[in-house]
């Protein structure tokens, strides 16, 4: 079995530096022809304002290949008609009055200027759906808040510079929220997910009315499997199933997903011969309590916790019988933070957009609960003990290697590297550090790459993982080495880190 892949990387591709439809236009006309052809290896291609981010497994393929492809591609000649969508709003924002008086303006000045004006939606990001609306009046135009809110209501509609837009979804943001739409513009249940696209005209029309619900999740696990496997008798703390991830969906907003340890979810299925991303289930400091419903060779790939059957340990990283009426569970076992069950030939799920992952600040899926059944998706009668010898040694110190990111600077590096930082807090979105503060701040919206550091104004940096919003206004002095991915998706609470540039 081989060690570490490359991982995920990618590119930008500029076409200016400023809020501008003309550039719009070109950087979605691009995109479109891209995607409508992706190269081997191109797993996402994401559009900003003014700017095409290009992402690829390096495992498959390589940027030279890669940029050979975007340079033979023409870009597509034509776009979709242009509609007009008109969005209720009720101005009742914490912010509104705080952003009228920066603007020296009355609140209901400030409900004018914003209503009054007509906006392109220039790309949508950061959450699904979420749609990036330009321009803001220039009386109206405030500057992100210093400090992200830890959350956001959904359906909340803020400010930021010449910027506008509404929240999907519940979410952290930096953006002033002046009121709450009273038209859903996501809903993962809709035939057409997506209220919004690129190029739409969108007007805000001031009304009165309850918020609306938060989108209800679509379902991926079925209530019934063909081949059930194992029950879930109590859950964990987080239990997921996920794949390789949602490729290709960035433009919608939509996060990539999948697991945080990619490596160790892929050693999982090739313990039973599965495909590399057979869906698994991704199971997070504390796991679940199964019962098995027939005889099952199961595989567990990981770190933070160790697999008992009945009560007995069980090697991990290996393949193993559990028999009918056996019960799996799992017990701590630093360092670490999560691992990887697998089932032969992988779990039975729907899909969503072509990916079986779970996103739940995207409602797609959710996690185990107690009385679902696991089933297995297609059949297959891999061996017993199979076992693999994990390369990955932990330290008193984890070190995270870096490549310079889009807004790269030495004062940055320097920064970052100066000493260690521990983690404030973890999760699938993302890492947050305390330790030394970096130079940030903010930037025209473009994509965040998979494992980019962002530095928000108050100089504090957080590692992005699988589930970040593919859409961001802040600075990103640098991005993890992609072979380090799933060494970050280990890093738990407390845990000291040191960076380095490969």
């Amino acid at each position: 079995m081989s060690g570490p892949r490359p991982g995920v990387t990618g590119f930008y591709l500029r076409f200016g530096t400023s809020v501008d439809p003309a550039v719009n236009d070109e950087v979605h006309a691009l995109g479109r022809a891209l995607l409508a052809a992706p190269a081997v290896g191109v797993t996402d291609v994401v559009p900003g304002y003014a700017s095409l981010y290009v992402e690829f497994d390096a495992a498959c393929t390589d940027e030279r290949a890669v940029k050979r492809w975007v340079e033979a591609t023409r870009a597509a000649p034509e776009a979709p008609p242009a509609r007009s969508v008109a969005v209720p709003v009720a101005y009742d924002g914490p912010d509104l009055a705080d952003v009228a008086a920066l603007c020296g303006l009355s609140v209901e000045q400030a409900v004018a200027l914003h209503a009054g004006t007509e906006y392109r939606v220039y790309a949508l990001g950061f959450t699904p759906g979420f749609p990036y609306l330009g321009a803001v009046a220039p009386a109206l135009r405030v500057p992100r808040l210093s400090r992200p809110r830890p959350r956001v209501e959904a359906h909340s509609v803020g400010l930021a510079d010449a910027q506008t837009g509404v929240y999907p979804v519940a979410s952290p943001g930096g953006w002033r929220i002046v009121g709450t739409a009273l038209t859903a513009v996501y809903d993962p249940r809709r035939a057409a997910p997506f209220l919004l696209e690129p190029g739409d005209r969108v007007r805000f029309l001031p009304g009165r009315g309850a918020r609306p619900p938060a989108p209800e999740p679509v379902a991926l696990l079925p209530a019934s499997p063909e081949r059930p496997l194992l029950r879930v008798l109590e859950p964990g703390l987080l239990d997921l199933v996920v794949d390789d991830g949602r490729l290709r969906a960035g433009r919608y907003g939509l996060a990539r997903s999948g697991p945080l340890d990619p490596g160790s979810a892929r050693l999982a299925n090739r313990l039973l011969g599965n495909a590399p991303g057979a869906p698994v289930v991704e199971v997070n400091l504390r796991g679940p309590l199964l019962e098995a419903l027939r005889p099952t060779v199961l595989a567990f790939a990981g770190y933070g916790l160790a697999p008992l059957l009945d009560g007995e340990p069980v090697a991990p990283f290996a393949s193993f019988l559990a028999p009918a009426g056996s019960v799996l569970s799992f017990a701590p076992r630093p360092p670490g933070a999560r691992g990887y069950l697998a089932v032969p030939g992988g779990l039975a799920s729907e899909r969503f957009l072509g990916s079986a992952s779970v996103d739940l600040r995207g409602g797609v899926g959710r996690a185990l609960r107690a009385g679902d059944v696991l089933g297995g998706e297609r059949p297959r009668a891999p061996l017993v003990g199979a076992v693999f010898a994990p390369h990955r040694r932990f330290g008193p110190v984890t070190v995270l290697r870096l490549v310079p990111g889009p807004q790269f600077s030495a004062e940055a590096a320097r920064a970052l590297t100066a000493g260690a930082y521990t983690v404030a807090s973890a999760d699938r979105m993302g890492v947050r550090f305390a330790g030394a503060s970096v130079p940030g701040g903010e930037v025209l919206s473009e994509a965040t790459p998979l494992g980019a550091l962002q530095v928000t104004p108050d100089g504090s940096p957080l590692l992005l993982l699988a589930d970040r919003g593919t859409l961001g206004g802040y600075a990103k002095p640098a991005v993890l080495h992609g072979a380090d991915l799933g060494r970050a998706g280990q890093l738990r609470e407390g845990d000291r880190v040191r960076f380095a540039f490969a």
